[in-house]
Parts: C-alpha cells; structure tokens; sequence
C-alpha cells in the first residue's frame, strides 16, 4: 500500500505492542502514546471494518458510526488489498 513507517521505528512500535502484558497495561499505553483523537479514529476504523466484513452500505455505516464515506472508503481498501490484517485481529477478537 503506501509509504511505509521506517523500519527501526516500525520495529519499535511493534515490539512495544508485542510486550505489553495485559489490558489495562495496553490501554494506558495507548493513552499516552496517543491523543484522544487518534484513539477514536483507531477505534472508529476497527467498527468500520468490522461492518464491512458484516456486508453493511456505506451510509448505514456511515450513520452508526460518525465515519466519513471517505474513511469507510479507506478501511474497504484495506479489506480488499491490504495485508488481511483487520480480518485476523477482528475474527481472533471475536473468537475470545
């Protein structure tokens, strides 16, 4: 897709994800690595893909949820050409 985090900073940010222990642990790490904003997109785009694996128009998910046709645009791009990545993290969720 596009351009790519640099590698070290990539690594980084994933290492720091991967050893995080718990919920809470993730949460508070998530709060102060990120504003409010950021988290509500985040979260925003995960609802939106998940409404999209669920065969959802793009107003109803557009009206549930606040999301732009632009970003409901975006995550379906995603879906369709990314790395599979909000399947396997929505279905494993799901799945708990």
């Amino acid at each position: 897709m596009g351009k790519r985090i640099e590698k070290a900073n990539m690594d980084l940010l994933v290492n720091c994800f991967l050893s995080l222990k718990d919920k809470n642990e993730a949460q508070n790490f998530f709060e102060d690595l990120c504003t409010i904003k950021e988290l509500q997109d985040i979260s925003q785009r995960l609802e939106v893909a998940q409404l999209l694996m669920e065969k959802k128009k793009y107003q109803e998910i557009a009206s549930m949820t606040g999301a732009s046709t632009a970003t409901i645009s975006r995550v379906n791009r995603s879906l369709m050409y990314g790395n599979n990545s909000y399947e396997t993290i929505i279905q494993r969720v799901h799945a708990e």
